[in-house]
């Protein structure tokens, strides 16, 4: 396995971590178990992809497999799947269908 699917997955696996953290934490933007899961794992995709560009050829662009390119994955992924259930939350009760904030 490519150090950049490796590099994929856990940008993945920590948007799904980072999108329920966000949910249970901040319970207006709670999009439910399933829903915080889904929106997290494109939030840690797109977030993980982004700081592997703003990075570029540093620690996060899919070059070696050092604890340092890992914890950017970690990072960029699970900051990139909270984001999005934040978003998505916002847009949600804008549209009314949502909690309004506390």
């Amino acid at each position: 396995m490519s150090s950049g699917t490796l590099n994929l997955i856990i940008q993945l696996v920590a948007g799904a971590v980072g999108g329920n953290v966000a949910g249970n934490a901040m319970k207006q933007f709670d999009l439910g178990t399933f829903g915080n899961s889904i929106a997290g794992i494109v939030g840690g995709g797109i977030g993980g992809q982004l700081l592997s560009m703003a990075l570029g050829s540093g620690a996060a662009a899919g070059g070696g497999m050092d604890v340092g390119s890992i914890v950017a994955q970690i990072a960029g992924g699970g900051v990139g799947g909270g984001a999005l259930i934040v978003i998505i939350g916002l847009i949600r009760q804008m549209m009314g269908g949502g909690t309004a904030a506390a």
